[in-house]
């Protein structure tokens, strides 16, 4: 069996678990997945992190399994965990299934994947293969979002709140108030694309790969609607106060955010990023924080993921 459309189908199913992700029971939901699996006769076997073992090792370990046994690499986690296992099954030629477990679950929802664990499963039992664009940022692959400046603080501030107040949209938004006061700072970035060169003062360039994210927080349709198609989303924030900052933060929980005049966004396949006097800087990916050498390289990969979707009839509703 080596058509890939059969190992979709019928191939061993090698579930990369994070048992640390959103806020479920994570024996609960291995339980509900099982059952799933077993009344679909499908073979199958979670992995897990074993003692000091990173994400990336256990998901390219996941990946050397499903070669040799023509199997399907499945991701059971958030975003962040959908693109530890995504980076290493890009470019292998497995088939890729998510399970979305998170707090926010973009690349799920985006693909019609229900939150419910029990109806995903049942998408690795009988869903169909469709090629999912991803982005890179210095080689490292992206399936939601990457970001420089204020952005990756928001995150880790973020998960700072949600190690000691629980996992919610509530506790995002209050943690993303806190960070604003704060905020200080501007980047002074060159930006290149398409043969053009541009100079560019904001406090954060947030690069979107991502349609349901960019239409709830309303940037412009045709922006969002270039994701997928060949193109990533930019969006930056033009130099203002917190004031300011604080305004466009409302304006993107009401998905208005693309009507402010503070906001600059385009659509491109390559974008080269200078930063001014920065050697290094901090980058966030899919709400995971890394350093990386400057410039910055944002594009589109050349490889799609083969990714499990629902049949038609099979879609969750996207709220």
């Amino acid at each position: 069996m080596t058509d890939t459309q059969e190992i979709a189908r019928h191939g061993p199913l090698f579930i990369v678990f994070n048992a640390g992700s959103g806020h479920r029971d994570a024996d609960e939901e291995k339980q509900t997945i099982s059952r799933v699996l077993q009344e679909g006769g499908r073979e199958f076997e979670f992995l897990q992190c074993e003692g000091s073992e990173s994400m990336d090792t256990l998901a390219r370990r996941a990946v050397g399994q499903a070669t040799a046994r023509h199997g399907v690499v499945v991701a059971a986690g958030g975003d962040g965990t959908i693109n530890a296992v995504a980076n290493a099954v890009l470019g292998s030629g497995c088939p890729f299934g998510v399970i979305p477990q998170g707090t926010f679950n973009y690349f799920g929802r985006d693909n019609a994947i229900s939150q419910d664990s029990g109806q995903a499963a049942q998408v690795l039992l009988r869903g169909r293969l469709m090629p999912v664009q991803a982005g890179k940022v210095n080689g490292r692959l992206f399936l939601v979002n990457a970001s420089v400046g204020l952005y990756p603080k928001l995150l880790e501030d973020r998960e700072a709140w949600k190690q000691q107040f629980g996992r919610s949209r509530f506790v995002a938004l209050v943690s993303g108030i806190a960070t604003l006061l704060q905020a200080r700072g501007q980047l002074d970035l060159r930006i290149e694309s398409a043969g053009r060169v541009t100079s560019l003062r904001t406090p954060t360039l947030f690069v979107g790969n991502n349609r349901l994210q960019l239409a709830q927080a309303g940037i412009d349709a045709q922006q969002a609607g270039a994701v997928g198609q060949g193109q990533l989303a930019a969006v930056a924030v033009r130099p203002i106060g917190t004031l300011a900052l604080f305004g466009l933060l409302l304006r993107g929980v009401l998905g208005r955010l693309g009507e402010a005049e503070n906001i600059r966004s385009f659509s491109f396949r390559r974008l080269t990023v200078t930063p001014r006097r920065m050697k290094r800087i901090k980058v966030a990916t899919d709400g995971e924080i890394f350093w990386t050498r400057t410039p910055l390289v944002f594009e589109v990969a050349p490889e799609s993921l083969l990714l499990l979707v629902p049949m038609p009839d099979d879609e969750a509703v996207i709220e």
